[in-house]
């Protein structure tokens, strides 16, 4: 299934999904892919998957981003 994610940075990990939109933030400044595996790890554990199950497709350095989660 693919969500469009929009990420808050510096925030604790709260997480708002509607519907195929999800708001989430993650603690991490945006250096060196560091928000973008916090945001990876946070998704797997909120829908109980392992972390290769959740794959960014696009979006990478942006706050707005395609995520795909494989069930």
């Amino acid at each position: 299934m693919r969500y469009s994610v929009w990420v808050k940075f510096n925030s604790t990990g709260k997480i708002q999904v509607n519907g195929e939109d999800i708001t989430i933030c993650v603690k991490s400044k945006p250096v060196r892919g560091k928000a973008n595996k916090e945001l990876v790890e946070t998704l797997a554990e909120y829908f109980g998957l392992p972390k290769d199950r959740v794959h960014i497709i696009s979006g990478l350095k942006s706050t707005k981003k395609l995520v795909e989660i494989e069930n």
